[in-house]
């Protein structure tokens, strides 16, 4: 009998979702004979039976699509809000699965998504997983899809700035995405031109980037443009979370280590909400120049995904039909090079891929001019 597969999408919407089950799909029934069954709105549709037939007619068109035909979302199969309560909808997900009679669970997301798919992997599903974010921090893979289009927007949002910029003689502060690790920041800030660039690996004072804009206008320079990723943390809130990490790891109890994530969640969600407001503040005081902030936010997720984005899908999800073919389960495919490698998802969830504080590319940048405020 043929294959059948079931396909979903999870976390963060990104360009490049739609051009990669367009791949799954279209090599699996054209090349493999495959079947195939699309679950709305992620982990909850396949908790919740919400089914989408995947047709040829249903593939057709959406190569250039942002955003993905199957809806999304960020619910964890062990951890659902159903009816106000939490509940572990593994076992509802597991009898679905087996009821479709499904061979394998197609599972397109990022970080979260992978630790997602071991669970069902140890509950006994066979997953195969693509990786996609717009942060590009999942390790074993050189780049996730999305994250060259989100790069693209950031850039050009960058370059408009510029001239508004020069023309008021004004600090720009531009906020890109990036939780935990700084490569969208770090890209778009090089490609931009960007004068100060605040990743989260490496924690600033703002003070050194006052003294680099004052430098900048003795030099006769009538703007500057600080590229801040929403994680960015001064060194004094950096010091912050890793006693909190410190205590965490430290901790006796189960109960003892939640409560300090939980402190720790809320720090940096405090931290991302009013940060680059009140970095932009801090700045117009200490270089006595006019700021404005840009909020970049969704922007960088939305709209027709980049001609890499649309390959590296492709790659990925032809990649993905054939290792369901070849009976290849329990792993991510990710980019290695130029070749396309199945990684066990052990090796994957949890994990992050972070920018290493002696990557090449930031020498590169402090070579020209670009401080990092450290």
């Amino acid at each position: 009998m043929a294959m059948h597969l079931g396909l979903l999408t999870s976390g963060g919407d990104c360009p490049g979702l739609n051009a990669a089950l367009r791949a799954v799909g279209r090599a699996a029934q054209d090349c493999f004979g495959m079947r195939l069954l699309g679950f709305s709105n992620g982990f909850r549709g396949l908790a919740q039976d919400q089914t989408v037939e995947l047709d040829s007619k249903q593939l057709s068109g959406i190569l250039t699509l942002g955003g993905t035909i199957l809806g999304t979302s960020r619910d964890k199969p062990h951890r659902m809000q159903i009816g106000g309560r939490i509940l572990d909808m593994t076992p509802s997900i597991v009898e679905n699965y087996k009821r479709h009679k499904l061979d394998a669970l197609v599972c397109l997301g990022g970080g979260g998504t992978q630790k997602n798919a071991l669970r069902l992997q140890r509950a006994g599903l066979h997953v195969i997983t693509l990786p996609k974010t717009i942060d590009n921090d999942i390790v074993c893979t050189d780049r996730s899809f999305g994250f060259d289009t989100a790069l693209d927007i950031a850039t050009e949002a960058i370059d408009r700035l510029h001239s508004t910029a020069t023309s008021h003689n004004r600090i720009i502060v531009v906020e890109v995405m990036g939780h935990r690790a700084g490569w969208l920041a770090l890209e778009a800030g090089v490609a931009g031109g960007a004068d100060v660039i605040l990743i989260p690996e490496k924690p600033y004072d703002v003070k050194i980037i006052a003294d680099a804009i004052k430098m900048r206008t003795r030099q006769g320079k009538r703007f500057s443009i600080i590229v801040v990723a929403e994680g960015a943390l001064s060194k004094a809130d950096a010091l912050k979370v890793q006693r909190l990490i410190v205590s965490r790891d430290a901790a006796q109890t189960k109960a003892a280590r939640d409560k300090i994530s939980q402190t720790l969640d809320k720090f940096h969600d405090q931290q991302r909400l009013g940060h680059a407001v009140r970095l932009t503040r801090q700045l117009e005081e200490l270089a006595s120049q006019e700021s404005r902030l840009t909020i970049l936010g969704h922007l960088q997720r939305g709209g027709t995904p980049s001609s890499a984005d649309r390959v590296l899908a492709t790659r990925l999800g032809t990649a993905c039909a054939e290792s369901a073919a070849e009976g290849r389960f329990g792993v991510m495919l990710g980019l290695q090079g130029n070749e396309i490698v199945p990684v066990p998802l052990e090796e994957v969830a949890g994990r992050k891929k972070l920018v290493p504080v002696d990557y090449p590319l930031i020498r590169s940048a402090e070579m020209v001019g670009t401080s990092f405020g450290c």
